[in-house]
């Protein structure tokens, strides 16, 4: 005859008090174990760990957000899901929160203002640890926060928060550089959405450089749209009919930069013979265009690692000043831009055709 006790088998939902019966503890025990809040000797806490395994014993996390208000849910507002730069930010934010027990809730906001408020206002309604938010568009942020709350890659003017940014004017400025420096004189802009805090960052940065060499850029050597490859084909094409055509184009994303070398093709010119492009991002898809981009690389993956270990800290506890995190971007050289003897070399040997032509 065995010895083992009989447990009748589980009908509906397990519950604390069913843990409890199993591994023959007190109600309280069983929830210092689960809550790990209060430490229990070794012997007792398997016990209950085995009674939690053999019955397959869920933890209700409406029941716990209502005795703690609060559930184990990270919020998290993008602007573009489409945008292959963001789902390398989730990822990063999603890793930390994972090992740390915590889960994502992500909402897109398509680049939208109204549905972005109207997504931070939704979630609070489901009581969250904390929000990661990376805004759509350059606002004040007025949402009165009772949780903390990280805004990453685009950082609100009046924003006093924690923040995890990248150095988009140093990543500009170093893209200028590079062209000035192979001789480049004559660049045009894809600016991208202005309203957009980053893009004016790497179009100062990119401009101050320029002008330390002597450069300057007028205005219709300037094309603002948005961070599409739509947009950066209609606008690099609008560049490449002005006169003189620009021997270089700087494009403020990587789908810009996608756009712009489409637009050239379509051109009958050649990349980097005839026009070098230098692109800001450098995702992985770059490594594959035809040529390479040569891109400004922002961390991404990093940015939204960093983000999800500032907020675990505050919603643990932290209660340090606010804090900006920079991280540092990098200008990787591939095959898309080159120096401008090249093309020079070739419309003054078609104006020296054209003069000696006979009339």
């Amino acid at each position: 005859m065995s010895s083992k006790k009989e447990i009748p088998e589980q009908v509906g939902r397990v519950t604390m008090h069913d843990i409890a019966r199993r591994a023959e503890v007190s109600l309280g025990t069983v929830s210092h174990v689960i809550n790990g809040k209060v430490s229990v000797r070794e012997a007792v806490r398997l016990r209950v760990q085995n009674a939690i395994d053999e019955l397959g014993y869920q933890p209700n996390q409406l029941s716990r957000a209502l005795r703690t208000n609060r559930t184990n849910l990270i919020g998290m507002v993008i602007p573009d899901i489409m945008n292959p730069f963001f789902p390398s930010v989730v990822r990063g934010v999603e890793d930390v929160a994972f090992r740390s027990s915590y889960r994502i809730l992500l909402c897109n906001a398509d680049n939208d203002l109204e549905k972005e408020m109207a997504y931070l206002n939704d979630l609070r309604s489901f009581m969250p640890a904390g929000i990661i938010l990376i805004p759509s568009i350059d606002h004040k942020l007025s949402l009165k926060s009772d949780f903390p709350m990280v805004c990453i890659d685009r950082r609100p003017p009046d924003w006093v928060g924690d923040s995890v940014t990248v150095e988009n004017f140093e990543g500009g400025y170093a893209a200028g550089k590079h062209l000035t420096h192979l001789g480049h004189r004559t660049i045009g802009i894809l600016r991208g959405p202005t309203q957009v805090v980053t893009v004016g960052d790497r179009v100062r940065g990119l401009m101050k450089a320029l002008s330390e060499s002597g450069v300057s850029v007028s205005s219709e050597y300037v094309q603002d749209g948005q961070f599409d490859q739509e947009s950066g084909y209609t606008c690099a094409m609008r560049l490449l009919r002005l006169i003189p055509r620009p021997t270089a184009i700087f494009a403020a994303s990587d789908l810009m930069a996608v756009g712009a070398l489409a637009a050239v093709k379509a051109s009958k010119l050649i990349c980097p013979r005839d026009v070098s492009i230098v692109s800001f991002d450098g995702l992985s898809f770059t490594d594959f265009t035809d040529p390479a981009l040569t891109c400004i690389v922002q961390p991404s993956y990093q940015l939204g690692h960093a983000a999800a270990r500032l907020l675990i800290d505050r919603i643990e506890g932290d209660t340090s000043p606010s804090r900006h995190i920079v991280l540092r971007t990098e200008l990787r050289i591939r095959d898309s831009v080159q120096s401008p003897e090249g093309f020079l070399a070739q419309t003054s040997s078609k104006r020296q055709l054209r003069h000696s032509a006979p009339s």
